[in-house]
């Protein structure tokens, strides 16, 4: 039954709202029928927001799916999608028993409504929010197919699922990245993005073709797909037919579609093309040439005041067209208030002023009037009036409607006197308004300007504001108007400011943008020196001019640019700009005598002297700081790099002196304590009693008497008691607890650090550390680590990394990273092999690996062979060699070799020997005791277990090893086989291709034969035409006309015979039997007439180029004409049906029929003059040879044949030939 629905009241809803528009089908109430037949009206447009009870009445009641689907889509009309699809789902559940057909339905509006919701979901996680709550697009994605897979289970060919996939394929493409270089849309195109696009267009394909092309939405989605494409064409040209086909739809609009398509094929400028055409049509018309100079005014509005065209379109604008508009009517307000503009830039204040109060006063168009005021208030701001320019200002916004509409110009002087009066935040404000409104280059660039300057203002000032927000905005604005300069449509210069401000802002969070953004400031500055100065114009290579040029350049912009190729790690071309800057110092000082020369080079020369130190080249940055301190005796910085240097080349003797010495003489300096602090770390002696260390007195005495917020002191303090909490006990619960305490003091210091410097890489290094190994978070540390590597591009960060792996047993991961550390550690750091060893011991035990053992091992024996020194070291080689010993112990004795037992056991009395040493020394690095027991467990037990190892692998290889040499030689002598079965079947390959091509070379030789034979036989009867130009122009081939006086009339044909009139071809043409019957006429005179051989236009090669190849054969010989006729067409049938199969006969040693009539007829082209069709009527009659294998036979078309009917030489076509053969006269009979 079908459901009741009660009509609203008020008609239909309105259409502004996109949703109610959509479902307008959706009434207002609908009558529910109940079991007892009872009706209950349910009010759609009043539909709860907790549908349980509906759900539940409908679900007891167990109504029909209709009404289900009517309530859902109720829903739906007033966006509540989740109710929709709660509903939805609890309808489906209802009404799980019913016909796959009503199923399928409302599976098929799920899946709708889930890719509806898509649409509209976040694209990545909300901060805060658990990945497993998470609603993102590609949640309801990957819902929306599974209800199509379950859909398409049910049936998979159900039309409406052609579509919803097609939409799926659409969005799924939307996640895809495309190629780095554009590409244009074709199928070389492989890229995955292009890939899922075309699976959208098959599926649209598929929707068309299942309703007979009469569903636009499906047009719809090609369209769109193709757009994607970026084949605008032809998306343009499927919109257009939607819009023929249904020019009501409007929802999808495919106007959209087709504005969008117009503009990325460039058609922009039809209000000109219009303008022009009035024009042409009223040269006079003063509205045309007012519009058409403002045309041109607005594509310089586009344009930068110093770009090269921008004077061409701007005179053009005013003396072709506003000129003219003037002087027709110089009242003319929309003349005056454009001519009023150039004269304000002619600096003609009077006259300008003059012509805007004309234009608002005879105006009555409010645009107009606005403009007007707007220049007024230009003079004032320009004479530093900003009360009064803000008042012309306001009106001329207000003449445009003000607030929401109002005029952007008017709106952006606002901007500007609200920012010169000191109303910072006003001006804000409004520039964002505009911004809302249009996208205006010159709004977003003050905007970014007044945000950046306010960070810069808090940075300077040393306020901890967070400023992060300000940061973004600043960036995102700015940045748009960078972009737009490169935009060649905008044509548009760069703004050096922008780029400046940009450099600033991305200094700590993005430095090699900050990097390019300074490139791209020097090469402008470049260009305008060249075009100002023309200095080393004679220089051809661009690159080597603008090097040249370089020493020209602000010194401050060189130094930035050395710093951040420092920062990247590119130390040889930071060295090479900081020594151009230093170049560039000298030029400037000679060029402006208030530059700061002194200030300049001592800072480039502190940062090239850091270069060459990085670069490993002490010596050179010693002369560099040394000539620093000789100029500024008190430069602390080149002290105390002086001063680690010498710790560094000799940390026993010079280095340490250099250093105390330095501290001593100014003990306050906070860099020089810390300086002094990383010397004490490392070289003092390690003491578990924390108090004792010198590291941490220092750092406690500095805290305490000179900065509480010395921030690398509070590092090093938590530092210490991080390495302090590491090697605690933690047998007991009481030394646990101690154990989390002193974790729970470094984890104070490090928070302490990041709150005076949130950018402390170490501290949240070493915070990281602390949670990591008192709370066990070793994921949320491996995502802390990865952020710190970011910005931290040191080997402890990679360290870290690889340490939290190997304790979530990601070997692979935690082997890699040490693996990049050690590269970063120029000189081999002992404790990075160590713990290479470690994790490949770790991985080795897992998996029970000997190889990752033995790697273990390589790595501590090399990390013991650095710091021979260092027990530990001696103690993790003596234990790997136990641990090896021990797993090839357990192995089956077929996973293990003689050998490796064997080493296993020699290494093993090493690690015996090595931990008795170990156990005797001062300081050993686990108990005594503990030492001498595995030393003793090794000496007695396992040293017997490897001993009956070794004799029950002795034992077993000996046993099996006849066997192995049995199978080994049985493997040899297969492998020889094979070999020699490739070598042979090589050899007869070859041979067969060498008789292919000595095949084919004969078939060459008489190819050239034949053609030079061809060739001589058709020269006289090319002869015997001439080229003549009709009246048209077109060349035609007729036959030569002989001249002269005939001599005999019964010998010679008639002159006129070629132009026999149309009643004289029937005649003949009527006498064809009887000439075909005869063997000889004459003509009226007496005289023998030529005979003809049609040659049949299938019979020879395709494609023949030329008319008389194909037509009419003469001779004075019927004889010779039959047999040079004969001998063309056999050998063309021949080496057309014959030459490819008998290539392969030859080359096998076999013959067909075919080859040995192809060589019959060659041998003896006289005996055999048959025609092609008594060829293939022979070939077709006749059986093939014995074993030969079927000849083939090519088809030979009957319509469109050429046939000679009169005898006259020219050519008639019939559309209708008969398929029967044409008789035709000659010596030996016809066919």
């Amino acid at each position: 039954m079908a459901p009741q629905v009660s009509r609203p009241v008020s008609g239909l809803v309105s259409d502004s709202n996109p949703f109610r528009k959509r479902f307008s089908d959706i009434p207002s109430a609908v009558d529910v029928v109940l079991d007892d037949q009872e009706a209950v009206e349910i009010d759609l447009d009043g539909l709860p927001d907790d549908p349980t009870e509906l759900c539940t009445l409908l679900e007891n009641e167990n109504v029909a799916r209709e009404y289900w689907m009517i309530i859902v889509l109720a829903y739906a009309k007033h966006h509540k999608l989740d109710l929709a699809i709660e509903v939805l789902t609890k309808a489906v559940g209802a009404n799980s028993q019913s016909a796959q057909k009503d199923k399928l339905a409302m599976l098929t509006c799920l899946c709708w409504l889930y890719l509806w919701k898509s649409r509209e979901a976040p694209r990545m996680i909300p901060d805060g929010t658990l990945v497993s709550e998470a609603r993102t697009k590609d949640y309801y994605l990957r819902q929306s197919t599974s209800v199509l897979n379950e859909c398409s289970r049910i049936n998979p060919s159900f039309p409406p699922l052609f579509l919803a996939r097609g939409v799926l394929y659409l969005l799924r493409a939307s996640f895809q990245q495309p190629s780095s270089q554009s590409r244009t849309p074709s199928s070389q195109d492989q890229s995955e993005r292009v890939l899922v696009v075309r699976q959208a267009i098959k599926c649209f394909e598929d929707a068309l073709r299942v309703s007979n092309n009469k569903n636009m939405l499906a047009l719809m989605g090609k369209s769109r797909a193709q757009y994607s494409l970026g084949m605008y064409a032809e998306a343009l040209a499927s919109y257009q037919q939607v819009l023929s086909k249904m020019p009501d739809l409007s929802d999808p609009d495919p106007r959209i579609g087709i504005g969008c398509c117009l503009w990325q094929l460039g058609y922009k400028d039809d209000a000109k093309v219009a303008w022009e055409r009035a024009l042409k049509v009223n040269p006079d018309s003063t509205t045309a040439n007012a519009l058409l100079g403002v045309y041109h005014l607005n594509v310089c509005a586009h344009m930068s005041l110093e770009s090269p065209e921008f004077a061409t379109l701007y005179k053009k604008a005013m003396t072709e067209y506003i000129q003219r508009a003037f002087k027709s009517n110089k009242e003319f307000p929309l003349a005056c208030v454009n001519f009023s503009g150039y004269f304000f830039l002619r600096n003609m204040v009077p006259t300008a002023e003059s012509l805007a109060r004309k234009a608002i006063e005879f105006t009555n168009i409010n645009a107009i009037a606005s403009d007007g005021w707007y220049l007024l208030a230009r003079k004032e701001h320009i004479n530093g009036q900003y009360v009064r320019a803000l008042e012309y200002y306001k009106k001329a916004d207000e003449a445009r409607g003000g607030v929401e509409k109002g005029y952007l110009p008017a709106k952006f002087g606002l901007a500007q006197c609200q920012a010169l009066t000191g109303d910072v935040d006003g001006a804000k404000f409004r520039l964002e308004k505009i911004i809302q409104q249009s996208k205006t280059m010159e709004a977003m660039t003050l905007l970014g300007t007044l945000h950046a300057e306010e960070i810069f203002r808090a940075q300077s000032s040393g306020v901890k504001e967070d400023m992060s927000n300000e940061r973004k905005k600043a960036i995102a604005l700015l940045e748009a108007v960078r972009q737009a300069c490169k935009d060649p449509e905008k044509k548009m210069l760069p703004d050096k400011t922008v780029l400046l401000n940009l450099a600033r802002l991305y200094e700590d969070e993005a430095p090699e943008k900050s990097y390019q953004c300074l490139l791209e400031v020097e090469q402008i500055l470049l260009g305008k020196l060249f075009e100002a100065t023309k200095i080393h114009a004679d220089v051809e290579d661009e690159a080597s001019r603008k090097e040249l040029l370089r020493d020209d350049l602000p010194p401050a912009l060189l130094n930035n640019v050395g710093c951040f190729h420092y920062r990247s790690e590119r130390y040889e071309q930071a060295r090479t700009v900081f020594q151009t800057a230093l170049n560039a110092c000298v030029k400037s000082s000679q060029c402006d005598e208030a530059f700061d020369t002194d200030a300049h080079v001592t800072t480039i020369s502190y940062n090239l002297g850091r270069a060459y130190e990085i670069d490993n080249m002490p010596e050179e940055a010693k002369k560099v700081y040394r000539g620093i301190l000789e100029q500024h005796q008190d430069y602390t910085d080149a002290s105390t790099r002086l001063a680690y240097i010498a710790l560094r080349q000799h940390p026993t003797d010079e280095g340490p002196k250099a250093t105390t010495a330095l501290f001593q003489q100014d003990p306050a300096n906070l860099e020089l304590r810390a300086l002094y602090g990383w010397y004490l770390s490392r070289s003092k002696k390690r003491s578990t009693n924390l108090a004792e260390d010198p590291e941490q007195r220092h750092y406690k005495h500095t805290l305490q008497h000179y900065d509480k917020h010395d921030r690398y002191s509070l590092t090093g303090m938590g530092n210490l008691y991080l390495a302090n909490a590491r090697e605690m006990r933690r047998d007991t619960e009481v030394d646990r607890e101690k154990r989390s305490k002193t974790y729970e003091r470094a984890v104070e210091f490090f928070d302490k650090a990041l709150q005076l410097d949130p950018r402390n890489a170490y501290a949240a290094q070493g915070l990281t550390i602390a949670l990591a190994e008192d709370k066990k978070d070793y994921n949320g540390a491996i995502q802390m680590f990865v952020k710190i590597r970011d910005t931290l591009r040191e080997a402890s960060v990679l360290i870290n990394i690889a340490h939290t792996y190997a304790e979530l047993k990601q070997y692979a991961k935690a082997i890699e990273n040490y693996e990049a550390a050690l590269a970063k550690d120029r000189g081999g750091d002992p404790h990075i092999l160590a713990c290479l060893g470690r994790v490949w011991l770790m991985k080795g035990r897992e998996e029970k690996n000997v190889a990752a053992v033995k790697r273990s091992l390589e790595y501590s024996q090399q990390a013991l062979g650095i710091a021979k020194d260092q027990i530990h070291f001696e103690f993790n080689v003596a234990f790997v060699q136990i641990q090896l010993a021990q797993l090839l112990y357990t192995l089956p004795v077929a996973q293990r070799t003689l050998a490796e037992v064997e080493a296993a056991a020699q290494g093993l009395d090493e690690a015996i020997e090595s931990l008795s040493k170990i156990a005797q020394s001062d300081n050993p690095p686990y108990p005594k005791n503990d030492i001498e027991q595995r030393a003793n467990m090794g000496r007695n037990t396992m040293r017997k277990q490897l001993e009956r190892a070794i004799q029950a692998q002795r034992d077993y290889e000996q046993k099996n090893a006849e066997r192995l040499r049995q199978a080994l030689e049985f493997r040899e002598a297969e492998k020889q086989r094979l070999e020699e079965e490739r070598r042979k079947a090589e050899e007869e390959a070859l041979i067969v291709k060498k008789r292919i091509a000595e095949a084919r070379e004969k078939i060459h030789e008489k190819d050239l034969i034949l053609a030079e034979k061809r060739a001589l036989d058709t020269k006289p009867k090319e002869d015997e035409y001439t080229t003549e130009i009709d009246s048209d122009g077109q060349e035609h081939k007729v036959k030569r006309r002989k001249g002269g006086r005939r001599k005999k009339k019964n010998t010679e044909r008639s002159a006129d015979e070629g132009d026999d009139s149309g009643k004289e071809r029937k005649r003949r043409r009527g006498k064809r039997a009887t000439q075909a019957s005869s063997p000889e006429t004459d003509d009226e005179e007496g005289g023998p007439k030529k005979k003809r051989k049609l040659v049949r236009k299938g019979s020879g090669k395709k494609g023949r180029q030329f008319k008389s190849d194909e037509l009419v054969v003469e001779s004075d010989s019927d004889a010779e004409a039959a047999t040079a006729s004969g001998n063309a067409e056999t050998s063309e049938d021949e080496e057309g049906h014959v030459s490819a199969m008998e290539v392969d006969k030859e080359a096998s040693g076999e013959e067909g029929t075919a080859g040995q009539e192809k060589r019959a007829s060659e041998d003896k082209p006289e005996a055999n003059e048959a025609t092609d069709d008594e060829k293939e009527s022979e070939k077709a009659s006749s059986p093939p040879a014995a074993g030969a294998p079927e000849p083939k036979v090519q088809s030979m078309e009957t319509e469109g044949v050429h046939h000679d009917k009169d005898g006259d030489g020219d050519v008639t076509m019939e559309d209708d030939a008969p398929p029967a053969v044409e008789e035709l006269s000659g010596e030996d009979g016809g066919e």
